[in-house]
């Protein structure tokens, strides 16, 4: 698969190549001496050369040398300047504010990020200073450039701060699991190629729903039975389970989470030792959807004679399209399978069995 195309021209943007002066640097010194070629700086970015072409044309964020033959060698400062470049279109912000804003690092900034009087766009969780207003169409294209560019600090800054802004379940729904998505079917389409761009992207999803599960409060309700919540058996996808879990905790619902690929006897006995209101099982797939084991679970019992209880199975992901497991809650997002969650666990105790 191509790299992304370069950004569009807008009205107002810079054109030409401003002096060391605009661009805040001055006389380049011995120590800017023009080093990096334009295909390894883009390497390093995770662009194409052409992108860095198109930047330098329209928005004068080439290199301020040039050896003979037009050769381009890129300075620190001008990595610097390009870098920046880089986070804040990450960030949606449009690419003629975005140059601007990067032209303004000085050379003490260099590798550093901008000008410490201004405010770093990919460090804050309220509104830039450059850009229309925060959109979370803006955000999933921002996520996907950082996550081509193998950006991390940038990926993870950014799921951080969509969460904070917008609440985990926005953020999930909006941003991370179309982002996801689209990812997963571009690299797809390009076989093997890009897929540490996929990884990399699912990697920081999951450490954001992790830390967002582990500063949750548990609840204090003493007749507060955790769920159970599991992959079937050969499932490897877990970033949606992983979310609901992220959300039960914000809730404070007490829960047992197993994660991937949960062996069937694993489960049984899960279900047995725990006692739980609700069970949910992912499938992404339906190779891995197990109809009988969905049903097994459903019909599973514990507890003392005169006083036996069994779980409410939820069914979770495309995997499950297809045969009704009886009695089986099927919610088609995290929104609503919290509602669905929310209901169950709001019934009264049910009477001996």
């Amino acid at each position: 698969m191509s790299q992304p195309p370069g950004p569009r021209g807008r009205t107002g943007a810079v054109r030409g190549r401003p002096s060391d002066e605009a661009r805040g640097g001055g006389t380049a010194s011995a120590t800017e001496e023009a080093a990096v070629t334009t295909g390894a700086l883009a390497r390093r970015l995770g662009v194409s050369p052409t992108t860095l072409r198109t930047w330098d044309r329209r928005y004068g964020l080439g290199p301020a040398r040039r050896e003979s033959g037009r050769h381009r060698r890129w300075s620190e400062r001008d990595i610097a300047v390009v870098e920046e470049m880089g986070r804040l279109t990450a960030r949606g912000v449009p690419p003629a504010d975005a140059a601007r804003t990067a032209l303004r690092l000085t050379p003490a900034s260099c590798g550093m990020g901008p000008d410490p009087t201004l405010v770093p766009p990919s460090r804050t969780p309220g509104p830039t200073r450059t850009g229309p207003p925060d959109s979370l169409a803006r955000r999933r294209k921002g996520l996907a450039r950082a996550a081509v560019r193998l950006d991390a600090p940038a990926v993870q800054d950014l799921l951080t701060e969509t969460v904070e802004r917008h609440g985990l379940i926005t953020a999930w729904q909006e941003v991370m699991a179309p982002t996801l998505h689209a990812v997963g079917r571009k690299w797809e389409e390009a076989g093997d190629r890009y897929v540490e761009v996929e990884h990399l992207l699912s990697w920081h999803v999951s450490r954001t729903l992790h830390h967002r599960a582990a500063t949750a409060t548990p609840s204090a309700s003493p007749r507060a039975t955790p769920l159970v919540l599991a992959c079937v058996p050969g499932e490897q996808h877990s970033l949606p389970l992983e979310a609901l879990s992220a959300a039960l905790g914000e809730l404070g619902v007490p829960q047992r989470m197993f994660g991937a690929a949960v062996p069937v006897e694993a489960l049984s006995a899960a279900v047995r030792r725990t006692g739980p209101e609700i069970v949910v099982l992912w499938s992404q797939a339906r190779s891995t959807a197990s109809v009988p084991l969905a049903q097994h679970l459903a019909d599973t019992r514990w507890g003392v004679r005169g006083a036996r209880g069994r779980p409410v199975v939820m069914l979770g992901g495309p995997g499950w399209a297809g045969p009704a497991v009886r009695g089986a809650l099927r919610p088609t997002s995290l929104q609503e399978a919290l509602a669905q969650i929310g209901t169950v666990r709001s019934r009264p105790s049910g009477g001996p069995d």
